[in-house]
């Protein structure tokens, strides 16, 4: 809200450049393209506040011991592939499905309930465009239930009764939490980081790195691969390239749209 976060400020074991203060900020957040050259996810989080809010204490949800019991959703409703269990769909290289170190068109949709931009949002849908071809994301069972392809209600509980990693997106508002962000407006920020918490593995490697439990899974790499230190001096050189953004009604934004009907899912 427009204050210093300097207040009982504590400066980060870890990172020289960051810490904690008194204060947080709290607002719905939607990473619509979370990758490396290992592992992609799309991932939108809820809150149960309606708008950009200041917290302090549990509500902010920093604290390990209530990271559930703040007023968004940590974890998120994650739609990531190789953690359902298609370890071939995205990779580095001809061997997998896409292709992450070739360039590739990631669109992604956002249905509502009426086919309407008026509409209540029910399904968060992907696709990809590579080498002229659309890859369509695949449809999974998620434990005894689906097949799922997209984000929706079904999914997202679905997801949490196999995994149990307390992800609390229904419980904290949801795809309605969700559109109500949308209906307001939201930031893009893109962005290439390291991880200073967790080493990226939640994103690429088994988390947590002992755990043999559903959906620990989220990728190849080793438990103790990202630590930021070997990142920033092995990898100092790396880059990302984001270009030809767009947004607009379904059906306008990607050319190849018209080849992917059979990305529609029952609701």
């Amino acid at each position: 809200d427009g204050v210093t976060n300097t207040v009982d400020w504590v400066p980060s074991a870890t990172d020289a450049n960051s810490g904690t203060g008194k204060y947080g900020t709290c607002c719905v957040e939607m990473d619509i393209w979370e990758a490396n050259s290992i592992s992609t996810a799309f991932t939108p989080h809820a809150c149960s506040v309606k708008e950009q809010t200041k917290c302090e204490g549990v509500d902010c949800g920093d604290n390990p011991d209530h990271r559930f019991d703040g007023v968004c959703d940590k974890n998120g409703c994650d739609f990531q592939t190789y953690r359902l269990g298609n370890e071939t769909f995205f990779g580095p290289g001809a061997s997998f499905t896409l292709d992450a170190t070739k360039p590739m068109t990631v669109t992604t949709r956002f249905v509502t309930d009426d086919n309407t931009a008026d509409g209540k949002l029910v399904e968060i849908q992907r696709f990809y465009t590579q080498n002229g071809k659309v890859i369509n994301t695949p449809s999974m069972m998620v434990g005894n239930k689906g097949p799922f392809n997209s984000v929706s209600k079904d999914y997202c509980e679905a997801e949490v009764g196999l995994f149990q990693d307390k992800t609390n997106f229904i419980e904290k508002g949801g795809m309605d939490s969700m559109g109500d962000a949308f209906d307001k407006g939201m930031v893009l920020v893109m962005a290439i980081k390291d991880d200073y918490d967790f080493n990226m593995t939640w994103l690429d490697s088994t988390f947590p790195a002992a755990s043999t439990a559903p959906g620990a899974k989220h990728g190849a790499c080793a438990t103790t691969s990202g630590v930021p230190k070997d990142v920033e001096t092995n990898a100092a050189d790396a880059t990302v390239t984001f270009s030809n953004i767009k947004f607009g009604p379904i059906g306008s934004t990607n050319r190849s749209e018209e080849h992917t009907s059979e990305l529609q899912s029952p609701l």
